[in-house]
């Protein structure tokens, strides 16, 4: 276990955690997942650390995730607008801690724990405590959010998270990624939902998909969940070793993006675990009100075999 203390980081402190042959990164901005490997096999691509989070990498994503439109959203009758953090789009996007460097309060060799508060703010007037665990396990990472509100009034709130996947050196265009979705979400182009269809030929990853066949912004949605009640994708390489992700009660939707700009790396594909999908600040899907002091918890990690 170390922490880097890089005076210039901007992600800064660097969290390193370890367990057997599984060894994690996380940084103290975002409380981003940056960096996993299984017996020296990348699962999660790391960045240089000397360069901001690309591409929302592995943070966490609260008290939304993915897009609002126009940063504007109704809230019990009273019309709240945010501050549009994607001006490309104009949406509000991701949230408002993802640039927030949490606070470690608990740590030990393979196991982290992070918090940080939504304070009340402009478009959104709510105090939100929250906390992330990461802790390894023989084979990967278990991940547990708790999201806790300190305002007298119900707080709206959903959560996302943003890991992006690989499998070592396999090449990434051969990697097939299956996830047990029966809808998907249609967008407008400013890549928000404008409808909710059957997964067809171009979005159906169901049986898999190899990723240098398709090209992913995608919202899923109605997933399938296994006895245990936990949803599992997974990205899998043709010599059979295989990365899965899985989200727990809560995590109703999946967003899966494909990224040919991630540092040092070909292709990546980001596999979102998300409670709300895009806009849902208005459309009301996923988004749950905490009452004063209710917390709610929520799980997902990832897995590798060989």
């Amino acid at each position: 276990m170390a922490s880097d203390r890089a005076a210039h980081s901007p992600t800064g402190i660097q969290i390193r955690l370890q367990r057997g042959d599984v060894t994690a990164q996380i940084a103290q901005v975002g409380a981003s997942l940056r960096h996993l490997t299984v017996g020296g096999v990348d699962i999660v691509p790391p960045y240089p650390e000397d360069a901001p989070t690309p591409g929302a990498s592995g943070v966490v994503l609260a008290p939304w995730p993915n897009r609002i439109r126009d940063g504007v959203w109704q809230d019990g009758g009273t019309t709240r607008a945010l501050a549009v953090t994607e001006p490309k789009f104009r949406n509000a996007s991701h949230g408002l801690l993802r640039f927030t460097a949490y606070e470690i309060v608990a740590q030990t060799d393979d196991a982290v724990t992070l918090a940080a508060s939504i304070v009340p703010q402009t478009g959104y007037p709510y105090l939100v405590e929250t906390t992330v665990r990461y802790a390894l396990t023989d084979a990967g990472v278990e991940v547990t959010h708790t999201l806790t509100n300190r305002s007298a009034a119900a707080a709206p709130v959903a959560l996302g998270t943003h890991p992006y996947l690989t499998i070592g050196d396999a090449d990434p265009r051969t990697l097939v990624l299956r996830i047990p979705a029966e809808t998907y979400f249609e967008t407008d182009e400013r890549m928000l939902p404008v409808g909710e269809s059957p997964v067809s030929a171009g979005t159906d990853l169901r049986e898999g998909r190899r990723l240098g066949d398709v090209q992913l912004d995608t919202g899923y949605a109605n997933l399938r969940r296994d006895v245990d009640g936990f949803v599992r994708a997974t990205l899998t390489a043709p010599d059979g070793r295989a990365v899965t992700l899985q989200q727990g009660p809560g995590f109703g939707y999946v967003q899966a993006y494909t990224s040919t700009g991630y540092p040092g790396r070909d292709l990546v594909v980001a596999v979102e675990p998300m409670t709300a999908p895009a806009d849902a600040f208005n459309s009301g899907r996923g988004v749950r009100r905490l009452a004063l002091d209710e917390s709610w918890t929520l799980e997902w990690g990832i897995r590798f075999s060989s």
